[in-house]
């Protein structure tokens, strides 16, 4: 399958949905008419009725004409919010594949992290990012998996796990678009910070005998006001006495523990709102049957998780209706509130520490989900190797995944004991940092078990990788750009001690120095990492530092990007070519700022 054929699925599914949308509100039309008209109907010959003019039966058969036609009317009114749930992710889908998704769909602003040693330096988050590209997470749940995948360290052995996951669910688009409709509005949302809330907060301490006394007592008294209500005012004597002990009984326990209902109730509103959209999807994955171990392995730890997070749905939901109007009265009356507290208490010792594990289950399905998806509109991506050797990272054809298809340039990588590093020269605006940028981003797909884009990509497992391509300075913690640049390159250093593979990403390394300095000072540092076996890729506009590459024992290479056909500085075609540039085009970058030349 080809991008234009994803393409024309896509769209042939929107105009599929289009026209199922046009027959549900047909429909729907339909049935509310049915509905006003028997209505009217109903009035007209309750009147006659009424005048004994005609039979109630008339009326009477109406109502349920009314009834049924209601529902109908109710039942395509859901399909037509479903529909148009689908239609939003077909049309999102799209964007996707045409190339024109940025800032339109989810950022992952709230997963930055200041100090991480490549999310914003390869634009993995926040707008235009790599995670905006592939979130197609349902809940914030998801999200926060999707953004572990990708910010996160993992095993070698996980990583194929998960590549195995992503190549079944690739064609799941069925599955992906039932994730897509979760919950009965498309705000509906489950968010982790709500349960770990509420799972991380004090325990609310009750009186061991509570649950067993108010349970008996709420019966009597439920049981003695049927009987006044069944029997009649005889009774009234013989009870009263009971009934006036056992509603001062339950007035002292309810003020008792008010103020600690009121506070658990606060803590559990926003958890009640959320809990149905979980229990959606971990019900939807309970149903599923998979091969690949990682996706049977998330079945089995959401086993039976439905039907408990049911259970404290419909706690939750009676905890909250007892604020009814029609349900207030007999909720104090019966201790309702106290009680329901102290059953969901007792679900939450019960079943805590298993749903901090259905939670988990469910991140990691949406995580590779959206994975999946990524691949089934990316059918040019390829799998990667990896190796067990030495840090390495071999790539034909190797392209920008968040560029369009249509511009994206490819080249080939080669980092490996031979060359173990490039020195990358070339002026402004001629690809170097994109190509940095392209590296990082298809090695943090390809450790989140996601194909990349490339021909073909071999990498050594446990790779890791560090850039400093966007560091910036903060005025909050006091510290300049050169100071955030040192502290990533330590952090880089300090990391490779450890014997562990290294990928370094550097866009013009102290670019704030002197050139004599600067060039000594970036020579200690690459033969530094590459003697602890780190490779990496060091780009500059300072010709002196295309001398480090020459340098005996250090293994590195010259390479530059350019202009076109060597004739208009500022024609690039973003190719990768060997050597060291020759080129200059300070002349036409003045002409571009305006200077009369």
């Amino acid at each position: 399958m080809t991008v234009d054929e994803v393409l024309l699925q896509y769209k042939a599914r929107l105009q599929e949905l289009e026209e199922d949308v046009g027959r549900a509100r047909i429909r729907q039309g339909l049935a509310g008419a049915v509905s006003a008209i028997a209505f009217g109907l109903i009035v007209v010959f309750g009147l006659y009725a009424a005048q004994a003019r005609m039979s109630w039966s008339w009326p009477l058969a109406l109502i349920a004409v009314v009834v049924v036609s209601a529902r109908v009317y109710r039942k395509y009114r859901d399909a037509r919010y479903r529909l148009w749930r689908l239609t939003a992710f077909c049309e999102r889908a799209v964007q996707r594949v045409e190339g024109d998704w940025a800032v339109s769909g989810v950022s992952g602003e709230e997963f930055v992290q200041a100090d991480h040693v490549y999310a914003q330096d390869l634009n993995v988050v926040g707008e235009g990012s790599l995670f905006e590209l592939l979130c197609i997470a349902k809940t914030s749940i998801g999200r926060q998996g999707l953004a572990n995948y990708l910010l996160d360290a993992t095993a070698p052995e996980e990583t194929l796990l998960r590549q195995e996951a992503v190549r079944e669910l690739k064609d799941r688009v069925d599955l992906r678009e039932k994730v897509a409709t979760l919950g009965e509005l498309e705000s509906d949302e489950s968010q982790w910070s709500t349960f770990e809330d509420w799972l991380n907060s004090s325990a609310f301490r009750f009186a061991k005998p509570l649950p067993v006394v108010a349970g008996i007592t709420a019966s009597a008294l439920l049981a003695a006001v049927i009987s006044l209500i069944v029997i009649g005012p005889l009774l009234w004597s013989r009870i009263e006495p009971w009934l006036i002990l056992l509603v001062l009984f339950h007035s002292v326990v309810g003020l008792v523990y008010r103020e600690k209902v009121n506070r658990m109730h606060n803590l559990l509103r926003p958890v009640a709102a959320e809990t149905p959209v979980l229990r959606e999807g971990l019900r939807m994955l309970e149903e599923q049957e998979f091969q690949s171990v990682k996706l049977r392995h998330l079945v089995a730890q959401g086993r039976h998780a439905s039907r408990s997070v049911r259970e404290l749905e419909w706690l939750l939901l009676a905890l909250n209706e007892r604020h009814n109007p029609f349900f207030y009265a007999p909720s104090l009356l019966l201790l309702a509130g106290t009680q329901l507290c102290i059953a969901i208490e007792k679900w939450r010792n019960r079943h805590g520490a298993s749903l901090r594990l259905w939670l988990h289950a469910w991140a990691e399905f949406e995580a590779l989900n959206a994975l999946a998806a990524y691949a089934y509109e990316n059918p040019g991506n390829t799998f990667p190797e990896f190796s067990n050797g030495p840090a390495c990272i071999e790539a034909r054809g190797l392209g920008h995944p968040l560029l369009p298809h249509d511009a994206c340039v490819l080249n080939d990588v080669e980092l490996n004991q031979e060359s173990r590093f490039y020195v990358l020269s070339g002026s402004n605006m001629s690809g170097k940092s994109t190509l940095l940028r392209a590296i990082g981003l298809n090695a943090v797909l390809a450790f989140a078990g996601a194909p990349v884009r490339a021909q073909a990509l071999r990498l050594s497992s446990g790779l890791s990788v560090f850039a400093s391509i966007a560091v910036v300075d903060s005025l909050l913690n006091g510290k300049s750009k050169f100071q955030a640049e040192v502290d990533r390159l330590r952090q880089t250093i300090e990391f490779a001690l450890h014997n562990r593979p290294v990928l370094f990403l550097v866009d013009e390394i102290f670019s704030g120095t002197n050139s004599r300095d600067r060039r000594v000072a970036a020579e200690a540092i690459v033969r530094t990492l590459v003697g602890r076996g780190a490779i990496g890729v060091l780009s500059t506009h300072d010709l002196a530092l295309t001398e480090i590459a020459a340098t005996d024992g250090l293994h590195g290479l010259n390479v530059h990007m350019g202009s076109r056909d060597g004739i208009d500085p500022m024609d690039f075609d973003y190719r990768l070519k060997p050597g060291v540039t020759q080129e200059s085009n300070a002349l036409a970058i003045a002409r571009m700022s305006g200077v009369p030349i």
